[in-house]
């Protein structure tokens, strides 16, 4: 059975965007709990376009089951992760003008990099994944970086415009984590997947948990945060 990880991070995008201090993230990740979500996940971006460091330390003090991370490999963020000791921190590219994550880390390019970082989040005793595109080789690149866990983009997926598309898309992801349980990595996935693509998946049992924020958020919109949450339960816990 899968488990669903919510995203807060567009709850605290739309704080963000009156510069007033609601809607919470903090109370948005309770909520999610109390209606079934197994992992809560923000991202400290370095230009802290919506998640703030005072979110992440509230969600640490609150969040009852487990906090994610998602951050980029460097200096700032990793002793914050340090400091803060979230359950797991997910290693993702960052470039200050893009709207959201557009691709997968690209581990091969500085491996170096990644495994001094893994090593310095393991010493504070976090478990660490990659988010790297549907690439058996970053598959392997991410393994030998020390990583627990991949967490492979389906952004590209999530964006086919036709079906032909989506299938051709989706044999990479089967493909990454067929490469992932190989070699033994536990594997989540997400960007993007909504309460129709996400269907598709009930096919990889390998994929343990779904990282999922927008489109629970744009639900929420029209039917309430917890029902929408509660929603994406039930579709992932059949998986």
């Amino acid at each position: 059975m899968a488990r669903l990880a919510v995203n807060v991070d567009h709850v605290a995008t739309v704080r963000e965007a009156r510069g007033i201090d609601e809607p919470d993230p903090v109370l948005a990740a309770g909520l999610a709990e109390l209606a079934g979500a197994e992992c809560i996940i923000c991202h400290l971006r370095e230009d802290r376009r919506h998640i703030q460091d005072r979110d992440l330390r509230l969600l640490r003090e609150t969040v009852k089951t487990r906090l994610n991370l998602e951050m980029a490999a460097v200096d700032e963020i990793v002793e914050i992760a340090c400091t803060i000791k979230p359950n797991l921190c997910t290693l993702v590219p960052e470039r200050r003008e893009e709207l959201t994550t557009e691709g997968g880390l690209d581990v091969i390019a500085r491996p170096g990099l990644y495994t001094k970082v893994v090593e310095r989040l393991k010493q504070a005793g976090i478990n660490v994944s990659f988010f790297i595109d549907p690439d058996p080789d970053q598959v392997k690149a991410s393994r030998d970086c020390g990583g627990d866990i991949v967490e492979i983009h389906t952004g590209h997926y999530s964006e086919a415009r036709s079906e032909p598309e989506a299938q051709e898309r989706f044999k990479a992801i089967v493909q990454a984590v067929e490469a992932a349980h190989k070699l033994e990595l536990r594997i989540s996935a997400g960007h993007g997947l909504n309460y129709v693509n996400i269907k598709r998946f009930r096919v990889l049992p390998q994929i343990e948990e779904y990282s999922i924020g927008h489109s629970i958020v744009a639900r929420a919109v029209i039917v309430g945060f917890e029902r929408a949450v509660r929603e994406m339960v039930e579709l992932v816990k059949d998986f």
